[in-house]
This record gives C-alpha cells, structure tokens and sequence, in this order.
C-alpha cells in the first residue's frame, strides 16, 4: 500500500476534439506508462489493461507525475471506481509553477538536469496511436516516465532542480523539497 508510483499518460484525441480544455474529462487514454519504485520496473497499460492499471494504483501510498494533478488524473478518473484524487500525489510541475511563477517544459528540465532531451512531444503520440503505431506509443510514453523518475530522484536527493532561463544562458537553482505522505486507505473508496 505504500509504493510510490511515477505515471504518464497519452491520449487518443486533442482538446480540439472535444471542446475545448474544460471538457478534460472528454479526452480518452490510449496509453499509461508507469513506474513502480517497490518493484523497480516500468510497465505500460494499453486501453484494454486499465484494469490491471487500477489495482496498481489502488495500491499507491504516492503518485508521482508532470502535471499530472491537472491533466493525467483528470483524464483517467472515469475509469476507475476510486478515488484517484484522494491519493497523495506529487506533482513536479506543479511545485515549479509554485516555486517559480512559471511553466516548464519536461524536455528543457530534462536538458537542463539530466543532459538528455525528450523523444518527442503530445501531438506526436495522438499521431502514434491514429496510425496504430501502439508499440512505437508505449516507448515514447516510458521515456516521458524515465525522465519524471529520474527528474523526481534529483528532487529527493539533492533538493533542487536547474531551471533555464528565457533569453539568458545561466540557469536559476531551483530549490524543491518533497515531502512523503502516505495515503490512508479509506479516503479512496468513500
């Protein structure tokens, strides 16, 4: 009950699609990649295995995620019967935007910490799975996870994050914190 689970989704449509950002909940998952730090593996969830995604989560004391509070678990609400906002959750960009006053990209933090950049970006993976590239899908999803991991390790170990500035070379030390809580478990199936 006290994993730790690093998550990314991918959707099948665009905000476009269905009207606009304050229809989130409209979108559909075509793929969840994850990271489960008890087990030390990563595993990506098609459409047809949410099933096996929701007992895994069930089972998270934290969620860990890029933005996820406002996209991911919005998204994959509907498909579960628990409360998926009732689970601890940290959401790195989150704690940036707070710290910071602004956004980042995954790709520039990824660049900037880790000297590795992101294998693409959302639209592409829309493309991916409209062309039934599922597999090529899963991959991409994953690496998003790797670097969340690993964005999210930084945090843990060393309390900060490098944060590239616009228009100028040097870079702000972000300090970041991250302070573990464990869920108790009947706040998810009230």
């Amino acid at each position: 009950m006290n994993d730790k689970i690093v998550f990314d989704i991918e959707t099948k449509n665009l905000f476009s699609d269905v009207g606009g950002e304050e229809n989130i909940d409209k979108l559909d998952v075509s793929v969840v990649g994850v990271y489960s730090y008890d087990k030390d593996e990563y595993v990506c969830f098609d459409e047809q295995e949410l099933d096996k995604l929701g007992e895994m989560l069930k089972n998270a004391g934290l969620l860990i995620g890029f933005w996820s509070k406002h996209f991911d678990v919005p998204v994959l609400e509907k498909y579960f019967k628990f409360n998926l906002s009732a689970i601890p959750h940290f959401d790195i960009l989150e704690e940036i935007q707070k710290e910071f006053g602004r956004r980042i990209s995954l790709g520039l933090l990824a660049e900037a910490n880790l000297n590795i950049g992101k294998t693409g970006h959302g639209l592409e993976a829309i493309e991916m799975y409209r062309k039934g590239e599922i597999e090529k899908l899963k991959s991409y999803c994953l690496q998003d996870v790797k670097v969340t991991k690993e964005i999210f390790d930084l945090i843990k170990n060393q309390g900060y994050l490098w944060i590239p500035q616009r228009d100028v070379p040097q870079m702000i030390k972000l300090p970041l914190t991250y302070k573990e809580e464990i869920s108790p478990q009947n706040q998810l199936f009230g």
